[in-house]
């Protein structure tokens, strides 16, 4: 087991298990998490802001180097329904462009 850590979320520890997008698991540990086109890796905005860990992640799909190529996926960003936590930890940021309006987040 792999831990989460959403750095600008209350809460926002969350326990990765392997297999597990990173989507998957924040959305079973009950954080609403945007994603567009339904975690099929088809829009960026479920991306996530990753300040410690990227190491510890999957290689790039083909979906988020495309996106990458385009300009639309900064190198330190990745998206969550693409991106699993093989081993260690990682921490990051809701980027404030993809911020739901109803949750609550630290500044």
């Amino acid at each position: 087991m792999a831990l989460l850590t959403i750095l600008n979320l209350p809460d926002g520890v969350v326990e990765i298990y392997e297999d597990s997008t990173l989507l998957a698991a924040l959305q079973a540990a009950g954080h609403d998490w945007m994603h567009a086109c339904g975690a099929r890796g088809r829009c960026t905005t479920c991306r996530l802001q990753v300040v410690s860990g990227m190491e510890n992640l999957s290689p790039l799909s083909a979906a988020e180097q495309r996106y990458r190529a385009a300009g639309r996926l900064r190198s330190d960003e990745r998206l969550t329904c693409q991106a699993r936590l093989a081993e260690g930890d990682v921490s990051g940021c809701v980027p404030e462009a993809t911020q739901l309006p109803h949750v609550r987040y630290r500044q």
